[in-house]
């Protein structure tokens, strides 16, 4: 018996769109720019050693973007790094490396003053390009859909920018701007593509790949060449894209097992998965889960586009699923590190727990190759980015696990 829904993929693969948008040579450019900015640091790659023999596998790592540049998120190393390329482009620089110090001077702030950058959120994403903003001293207009907390809204405008709620969900969100920022001459810097709008989209999960260019060098001080299987967390599919990417153009057929996790109730990715046939398919409704960083109806055309041809596995899973795995974080079994996650940042490693102790995921686990010589990679993508929900989940036991669900090691 389990609580959760699985595709396998087994078509052939093709590694060319992958290559295309994630060669190594992108991760080299995005972390020299990320380099130079104040208070960048290697986030840690933990290892989760008790909790991985408790469940029978080799390891499990997890890496730590709460920690990344205080803004207890990875969503600003993908905007920062558009926003780079974007100003490159507008000051016909394409072919240079420019610092950021160069970025924030009197001298181009001349130049660039009259942009204003637009974009939907449902917090992350808002709050790195409302840091990238305020950097670079420039107007910042960010449209949130009409659930977003108010802690998430508040750390955006904590950075200088304009909040707009619209009445309705994410994808709302992200055409609402759309319409203002061609009335308004705005700059839209959007984790999703559409049709005419891919430029920045690729820029953004290029500069994600930071994060999985370190992860590797941290991995080869452990003496692990790379991970066997990587679970990633799906919204609009941007991080799992640059994740599987980076992993597929670097290691082809040598590549670890990819698994894509979503909520259930904002699948988008799983049902353009299911349906397999060359179209895009979208969830409507309030996308009403826990997980607020993924509640997204539309998959992004370009991320579909590599996983479509590298992803091994689609799953989605309950709300209860993400909050378990912001327990086992913050409750590590005696020895483990403690590890603050939020929804959306746990979900990964709250999935691999289910498919490692529930009844009837045996055929999964075999078919993933999930065992004692298996290394797993999570990203852990945000901390407690809402105080309230995070203690109601933690001390209250929101979103508790059904009893014919609970822990019975």
């Amino acid at each position: 018996m389990r609580d959760f829904d699985y595709i396998v993929r087994t078509k052939k693969k093709d590694y060319s769109v992958a290559e295309h948008y994630f060669d190594i040579s992108y991760a080299r450019d995005a972390r020299r720019f990320h380099r130079q900015i104040p208070g960048y640091k290697v986030t840690p790659l933990v290892s989760l050693e008790n909790l991985a023999q408790m469940l029978g596998l080799g390891g499990i790592y997890v890496k730590d973007e709460q920690k990344r540049l205080s803004l207890n998120s990875f969503k600003v190393m993908g905007g920062s790094y558009a926003v780079y390329r974007l100003l490159k482009k507008y000051l016909k620089k394409e072919n240079e490396d420019l610092s950021f110090n160069y970025l924030i001077s009197d001298e181009i702030h001349s130049r660039i003053k009259n942009i204003t950058l637009a974009s939907a959120t449902d917090g992350n994403h808002g709050k790195g390009i409302a840091w990238a903003a305020q950097q670079l001293r420039l107007r910042c207009v960010i449209y949130v859909h009409k659930e977003t907390s108010q802690p998430r809204i508040d750390a955006i405008k904590r950075y200088g920018a304009e909040v707009i709620v619209v009445d309705g969900n994410y994808d709302d969100a992200v055409r609402q701007v759309a319409l203002d920022a061609k009335k308004n001459g705005w700059t839209i810097v959007s984790d999703t593509s559409w049709p005419g709008y891919e430029e920045i989209p690729s820029w953004i999960m290029q500069g994600y790949t930071t994060i999985m260019l370190e992860a590797q060098e941290e991995f080869a001080g452990l003496g692990i060449v790379k991970p066997t299987h990587i679970f990633v967390q799906a919204g609009v599919g941007a991080l799992a894209a640059a994740t599987i990417g980076f992993y597929a153009s670097l290691f082809k057929e040598n590549s670890p097992k990819f698994i894509v996790v979503e909520p259930d109730k904002a699948a988008c990715i799983f049902e353009t998965a299911k349906y397999n046939d060359g179209e895009l398919h979208s969830v409507k409704g309030d996308l009403d889960t826990i997980m607020a960083g993924l509640a997204c109806g539309d998959p992004s055309p370009i991320a579909w586009k590599v996983l479509d041809n590298t992803a091994d596995c689609f799953i989605k899973v309950p709300d209860y699923t993400a909050a378990r795995g912001m327990r086992i974080l913050a409750v590590p079994l005696s020895g483990d590190p403690f590890v603050i996650s939020g929804e959306s940042g746990a979900v990964p490693l709250g999935t691999l727990y289910s498919i490692m102790t529930e009844e009837g995921t045996e055929g999964l686990r075999k078919v993933l190759g999930l065992d004692e010589m298996s290394n797993v990679l999570v990203i852990n993508t945000e901390g407690n980015t809402d105080p309230i929900h995070f203690r109601q989940i933690l001390w209250d036991g929101l979103d508790n696990v059904p009893h014919a669900y609970l822990t019975k090691h």
